[in-house]
């Protein structure tokens, strides 16, 4: 399938768009439109707010007449369902556009195609395929939410050159800098819930707050706590309605944490504690498409020996903190180089001194393949 210069420049220009609503638009995913009419754009929009108009509509309110016989240019295919808002399927049939590019096929059972056929079905030129692979890496979360019913998890860390997450007597404020700091705190904000464990509120009662100018949305803020002993005045379980305690079925819930207004998930036990597998169900039917994780290594080592990490943020300081401290995931001793975890580095970047490193899960053939030096 052919497309031009254009047609590229349009479709880069609604991902830009969609990413302005990187911290609002949850459990909704992030979406850009661009009206162009003979290689001229009359109109642009992007889905702003959950609830609020999607951003096929956004830019046709802007262009009003202009928008007939124009191409519109999506970062996912248009709804055909009734939800929060009437089906922009039938807004851009109604508004006369004469071609629809896409750059993914909506992976929500309720549209999945069902959006193109109604626009083919209208007499409309309908592409697929330009820029996918952007647009369904801006919604990562929506998109395994959608096929796999859980959402997608990312691991941050913070750590020394010699590995350690802190000093052996749990000082480890602060290894990284400010700058890392603050950056952070744009991943929480992305987020839709943030994961931690029993250990992490006892010895840092964390907020886990996402502390940016423009507050989003806040993130549901989750702890895995298997016989519910998280202190009923810990920061994390400010703001009734936004924290959530995930504990073992068989084990009684204190009256006064329950009195707290937080709300406890039983689940099934294993291994680890709660049954982690179970904790991410229970989270994607509450419509979590991100999950950030900081906590301690026993947690993180359970996730990823698990297979339930999608992604690992490591803030990288250029300092030792010698021996004696944690490492970011307790993976137990390995008998031979073979059991070694592989991570694949997707992206560096420099923030302030530090290295952040975004990894994903590989399965070392790279490395294998390039043989012994």
């Amino acid at each position: 399938m052919s497309f031009s210069a254009f047609d590229h420049a349009s479709m880069s220009q609604a991902l830009r768009l969609a990413a302005l609503g990187m911290n609002t638009t949850r459990p909704n995913p992030r979406v850009g439109c661009v009206l162009a009419v003979r290689n001229e754009v009359v109109a642009e929009g992007w889905h702003e707010v959950a609830g609020g108009p999607h951003a096929e509509v956004a830019a046709l309110d802007k262009a009003g007449p202009a928008a007939r016989g124009s191409t519109a240019y999506v970062t996912l295919e248009p709804c055909s369902h009734h939800g929060r808002t009437p089906p922009c399927a039938d807004r851009l049939i109604e508004a006369g556009i004469e071609r629809v590019v896409v750059a993914s096929v909506d992976p929500n059972h309720a549209v999945n195609g069902t959006g193109l056929e109604r626009l083919r079905a209208a007499g409309i030129a309908v592409q697929t395929g330009l820029l996918g692979d952007q647009a369904e890496a801006l919604n990562a979360g929506f998109f395994k939410r959608m096929r796999s019913g859980r959402p997608w998890l990312r691991v941050k860390a913070a750590i020394s050159l010699d590995g350690r997450t802190g000093l052996s007597n749990g000082d480890s404020k602060w290894i990284t800098s400010a700058a890392s700091r603050r950056d952070v705190q744009a991943w929480r904000a992305r987020s839709c819930a943030m994961l931690t464990g029993l250990g992490t509120v006892m010895a840092d009662n964390p907020s886990l707050t996402a502390r940016v100018e423009d507050p989003p949305l806040r993130p549901l803020r989750v702890i895995a706590d298997s016989h519910w002993r998280t202190p009923p005045g810990s920061r994390v379980l400010d703001d009734p309605g936004t924290a959530l305690i995930a504990g073992l079925a068989d084990s009684a819930i204190p009256p006064e944490l329950a009195d707290t207004g937080v709300t406890c998930l039983p689940l099934p036990g294993s291994v680890d504690g709660v049954d982690l597998g179970a904790l991410l169900d229970g989270l994607g039917e509450r419509g979590i498409n991100e999950v950030q994780v900081e906590a301690g290594a026993r947690l993180c080592g359970s996730l990823l020996r698990g297979g339930f990490v999608d992604e690992v943020l490591v803030y990288l300081a250029p300092v030792l903190l010698g021996e004696g401290g944690p490492g970011p995931f307790a993976l137990g001793e390995l008998e031979s180089m073979a059991g070694r975890t592989y991570l694949e580095v997707i992206e560096t970047c420099a923030v302030g001194p530090d290295l952040r490193l975004r990894l994903t899960p590989g399965t070392g053939e790279s490395a294998d393949a390039a043989g012994d030096e």
